[in-house]
């Protein structure tokens, strides 16, 4: 197991559901990704990157892209949702849709992929 499972094992409830939700459709769309951590928080890495991270806060959830660009991206599918640059905020009774969820990832794929370019 690692830092991502090891957190999501701890968990109970509709949160848990939630997040292992997100993590299953990050690992199927990015298989490269791995467990590890970034900014102290449990997260998928990939290509030696943060990707993202999901973790449970007093009164949400909290989806981190690690990138303001991709957050701005999807700005105007967040109309229904708390968000800043750094991160989305939901909640298990009002989740983030599932192609929402995946544009995230791939973006955020996409933004490493350029990154990492030589």
């Amino acid at each position: 197991m690692g830092e991502v499972s090891d957190y999501i094992a701890a968990l109970e409830g509709p949160e848990r559901d939630v997040i292992e939700r997100i993590r299953s459709r990050a690992v199927s769309l990015v298989p490269e990704a791995v467990e590890g951590e970034s900014y102290g928080m449990p997260a998928l890495r990939y290509r030696d990157s943060p990707l993202l991270s999901i973790m449970v806060a007093k009164r949400h959830i909290g989806l981190y892209p690690y990138s303001p660009r991709v957050v701005g991206a999807v700005e105007a599918e967040l109309t229904e949702y708390s968000w800043s640059k750094g991160t989305i905020r939901f909640t298990p009774e009002h989740p983030l849709p599932d192609s929402l969820v995946d544009r995230i990832i791939l973006l955020r794929r996409d933004e490493i992929d350029t990154a990492k370019r030589p």
